[in-house]
């Protein structure tokens, strides 16, 4: 089926939002008279949430006294400064120019919480472009669960089967393959150092947002 859609998660994905949570865990550290920490420490665990990061900056966890005021003061911080660094990864740009030249539909699926999703597309200039944002306040199961991207093709009224769902975790693409979207998995995306994209089970796997432009050719050659 003749491709009409290519939709994205965003942290890892569309955006390098890693910068932003690096920095405030860095401040926070530094606001308590902590030393720095290795930014990979917080890269490679931000597909866990705040709570991850959280855990790993600050060397906590669940339960401890000291977790939930963290975890709270995080969201806040980033409520405020959630797209003062982040932006597109590196060849993101060109792939979205090629799919709206391309006359194919892209929009969003994330588990970010439309409180920070929200500016953050506004702000970077892409919600104009955006067919759609679909985050865990407009369904009742997030990802892994096929109810988001089963949502976002309802939305753009798509035969989910002509649609790419494009992640950096295993949770994306056992969401893509459960509503029966087509997979790709990126490997310059979040990806825990034990983790490995080639075992996922994504239709296909690519180091660098370009490499898509192979699944668009075929797509506009209708192969």
């Amino acid at each position: 089926m003749r491709l009409r859609a290519v939709l994205f998660d965003m942290d890892g994905t569309l955006l390098d939002t890693a910068p932003d949570f690096i920095a405030i865990c860095q401040a926070m550290r530094a606001e308590r008279g902590l030393p720095a920490i290795d930014d990979e420490r917080i890269r490679e665990v931000i597909s866990g949430g705040a709570r991850a990061m959280i855990a790993a900056a600050f060397a906590t966890e669940p339960g401890a006294p000291d977790f939930e005021p963290l975890r709270l003061e995080f969201l806040e911080r980033y409520q405020t400064d959630c797209a003062v660094h982040s932006k597109l990864f590196d060849g993101m740009a060109e792939l979205l120019a090629d799919i709206e030249k391309g006359n194919l539909l892209w929009g969003v699926v994330t588990n970010k919480p439309v409180r920070f999703a929200e500016p953050i597309m506004q702000q970077l200039g892409l919600a104009q472009r955006s067919a759609l944002l679909i985050c865990p306040d407009h369904v009742k199961n997030s990802k892994p669960d096929p109810e988001p991207l089963i949502l976002a093709c309802k939305t753009l009224n798509l035969d989910p089967a002509s649609v790419l769902f494009v992640g950096d975790d295993l949770r994306d693409i056992e969401s893509g393959r459960d509503a029966g979207t087509r997979t790709a998995a990126v490997r310059y995306g979040y990806i825990h150092p034990e983790d490995n994209p080639n075992n996922w089970g994504a239709d296909v796997v690519v180091d660098h947002p370009l490499e898509l432009r192979r699944v668009l050719d075929s797509a506009l050659c209708g192969c």
